[in-house]
């Protein structure tokens, strides 16, 4: 789901490079992102006869190898889900090998991934004209030669940031802000805009680096989490994780510095601010692509869903908890100086995220919103 390195080394998150265009050293590892990414897959599937069209219209002539490139894999379970409903297309329009490549950063949990392209040594695609790689590299930077690559995507990594724009972000963990129902924060003017030019941007340096990788005709599809009108994606999950750090830094566990510098590297954007940089003339990717599709949408949450009909609040708060721990624990960790027992602080802080869920579940009511376009490499 992510792209992105921390300022900050910790004992399971070493510290990256700051060229590296990174903003976090990737998800919860060793299959837990894996356990708790239903609902990232419920975006995915809805833009399935998207990916479909783009497999079945993509310029396959003049070529050895067709490739297939994905980037921000973690550790691959929607990534290989993904990728094989593109071959079912695919495979039946060419004689050719066709190469999957599955791109995360040099700190993803690669070996995950490796066991979930390659179960029992054998190619999880069964076909032996598929054959299948992992590039470790950030995704604002060209990871593959000039016109190399087919058929791109890329699902939710485009939503961590490349860099961080303000050093520090004291009111709230979060650019978006809080939510009107929670309230509790705030977010500057001045940062909030700073965080919406950096991630048109990000838009901007990953369309120029796929524009070198893809053939004339390619195609590129972007998904990412995001907001509409009345649903913004970080509303509840980043107010509760911000009720619960709060809580540590009342008792001094949590530092104020640590926290007034600590915030989640992630930006919701509006299906505009996604297009913008491939339409408007001050972007240098303007005229790269063209647009053949877009969409916004609500994603049904598989634990909201079932706590709709069961009722069980113990339950929902350890799901709900479990999933935004997937992709948060890494930024949260490395904002963390380095302090004794670090690692049972980060299962406190969870577990204090947990006991609000079950204590006013209403206060934290989460709704996910997902944007895309499909776009194709211009001659």
């Amino acid at each position: 789901m992510t792209d992105g390195a921390s300022e900050h080394p910790s004992p399971h998150n070493p510290a990256i490079d700051p060229d590296s265009h990174a903003t976090t050293s990737g998800m919860t590892g060793h299959g837990f992102y894996d356990a708790n990414s239903t609902t990232q897959w419920n975006a995915i599937e809805a833009v399935l006869p998207t990916l479909d069209l783009a497999a079945k219209t993509v310029p396959l002539e003049n070529a050895q190898v067709i490739t297939l490139a994905d980037y921000g894999c973690s550790e691959g379970r929607n990534s290989v889900a993904v990728t094989e409903r593109a071959l079912t297309t695919l495979l039946p329009r060419t004689s050719l090998p066709i190469q999957t490549v599955h791109s995360d950063l040099p700190t993803n949990d690669f070996s995950t991934l490796f066991l979930n392209l390659r179960p029992h040594g054998q190619s999880v695609f069964g076909n032996e004209r598929v054959f299948s790689s992992a590039v470790g590299g950030s995704m604002y930077d060209q990871l593959r030669p000039d016109r190399s690559v087919h058929l791109a995507m890329t699902f939710n990594a485009i939503g961590f940031l490349s860099t961080r724009p303000v050093e520090s972000l004291p009111g709230y963990i979060q650019p978006n802000g809080p939510s009107k129902i929670r309230n509790n924060g705030y977010v500057s003017g001045e940062s909030g805009h700073a965080f919406a030019l950096q991630a048109k941007q990000d838009v901007e340096a990953f369309l120029k680096v796929r524009a070198k990788e893809l053939v004339p005709g390619g195609k590129l599809l972007v998904l990412v989490f995001g907001a509409t009108e009345d649903v913004c994606t970080s509303d509840g999950i980043y107010d509760v994780l911000n009720d619960a750090v709060l809580s540590f830094v009342e008792t001094g566990e949590f530092p104020k510095e640590a926290y007034d510098h600590y915030y989640q590297p992630v930006y919701m954007r509006r299906l505009s601010e996604l297009t913008e940089p491939v339409v408007a003339p001050q972007f240098e990717t303007a005229g790269l692509f063209d647009i053949e599709d877009t969409n916004e949408y609500e994603v049904a949450v598989p634990f909201v869903e079932q706590f709709k009909k069961d009722g069980n609040l113990s339950a929902y708060a350890s799901a709900y908890t479990d999933f935004f721990r997937a992709f948060t624990e890494t930024v949260l960790a490395n904002a963390l100086p380095a302090i004794p027992d670090k690692d049972k602080l980060l299962d406190r802080i969870y577990a204090r995220a947990e006991e609000l869920l079950r204590a006013n579940p209403d206060l934290y009511p989460f709704r996910y919103a997902a944007i895309e376009m499909l776009l194709t490499r211009k001659d």
